[in-house]
């Protein structure tokens, strides 16, 4: 199993400089790579967190807020931990080793939807009840903002924060995490045809938004 200091060390240098050009997650080598990974190779490990800790990393720095780069880095880092000791083969509280079935990018999201909603339980239980930070995943995408940050990119924020759940999660899969709809609908175990059509109409809500012709609204509780 490759050490925490690897994943740290080199996830840490990955999201401090700009990405180069995207490689493919899924080139036919992936699971040579799963099983190198799996085996202690420490170059495969960084080729598999260069492929995907910054799309994880900014699925969870949506959920989290702007102004929570840390706590983003931490649970993004929990999350590879754990994708860490599955490769190994090891049994972890989420389940079992991972088995190679060509659906890697379905099973690494879903481990990452579980860590959050981990980390939502973690934060209501030590809030307290008047502590604004009790509603962290709920409003997160406007609190902490960065005063710098453009005003359509505030925006966008404050519009995706206003959707309901089930469309804010589709459009984030979809556009923070880099999902197809086919691995969104096997994350979800929804019909591929719900996602789209859910897709489309929180696309279209964000449009109204942005452009003005639909007041924004409190995010619903998740």
């Amino acid at each position: 199993m490759a050490s925490r200091g690897v994943l740290r060390g080199s996830m840490r240098a990955l999201l401090d400089t700009p990405p180069h050009s995207p490689q493919s997650p899924h080139a036919p080598d992936l699971p040579a790579l799963l099983r190198a990974a799996g085996a202690g190779d420490d170059r495969a490990w960084r080729a598999i967190i260069d492929l995907y800790a910054r799309r994880v990393y900014a699925l969870v720095k949506s959920r989290v807020g702007p102004g929570r780069h840390d706590l983003a880095e931490e649970v993004t880092q929990s999350v590879f931990v754990t994708v860490a000791t599955k490769l190994s083969g090891r049994v972890g509280e989420e389940g079992g080793a991972y088995v190679e079935q060509g659906k890697f990018e379905s099973w690494l999201f879903r481990i990452v939807m579980n860590r959050l909603r981990d980390e939502i339980r973690r934060q209501r239980r030590h809030a307290e009840p008047t502590d604004p930070s009790s509603a962290v995943f709920v409003s997160a995408d406007t609190e902490g903002a960065d005063p710098d940050m453009p005003e359509d990119l505030r925006r966008l924020r404050e519009a995706i924060g206003s959707l309901s759940e089930a469309d804010r999660q589709v459009v984030e899969l979809r556009h923070h995490a880099g999902m197809s709809f086919k691995q969104i609908s096997e994350l979800l175990d929804e019909p591929l045809g719900t996602l789209l059509a859910r897709h489309h109409r929180a696309l279209k809500k964000l449009k109204d938004l942005m452009t003005g012709n639909t007041p924004p609204t409190a995010a619903r509780p998740a």
